[in-house]
């Protein structure tokens, strides 16, 4: 069964996702910051991951940079998912090796799909 790790600082939020995600054959796991985040990767095995831009301790872009950054987690799906819905923020999550992007207020159905077919096609995809 796959783990998917949703990383927003805001508990309303994670609650959201994970609700979205529940029709998918999963667990979850949550952190509420890039560092949370980041000691979640390290001692669990994650096969996807839903990641906020905007949090305290460390920026979004920041942990996704960390992910990319280390061969263990090249492979691993990262769905950023933000408020902010400017080109530049998307061009910039992208070209750090996001491998989706959606903005909220996002549609739980459509999160779904997109995790879905990530999972999906996880060990089909090649390494940003």
């Amino acid at each position: 069964m796959d783990t998917i790790l949703i990383v927003d600082d805001s508990p309303t939020i994670r609650r959201m996702v994970k609700a979205s995600l529940a029709t998918l054959p999963a667990t979850f796991t949550e952190a509420g910051s890039g560092l949370e985040a980041i000691e979640t990767l390290a001692v669990g095995r994650i096969n996807a991951i839903v990641l906020d831009l905007n949090m305290p301790d460390m920026h979004g872009l920041d942990v996704l940079r960390f992910i990319r950054s280390h061969d263990k987690y090249t492979d691993v799906p990262v769905v950023v998912l933000t408020t902010r819905g400017d080109a530049d923020s998307r061009g910039k999550a992208l070209d750090a090796g996001a491998t989706a992007y959606m903005t909220k207020p996002f549609s739980p159905p459509a999160l779904a799909a997109v995790v879905k077919d990530l999972l999906a096609n996880a060990g089909t995809r090649s390494a940003r």
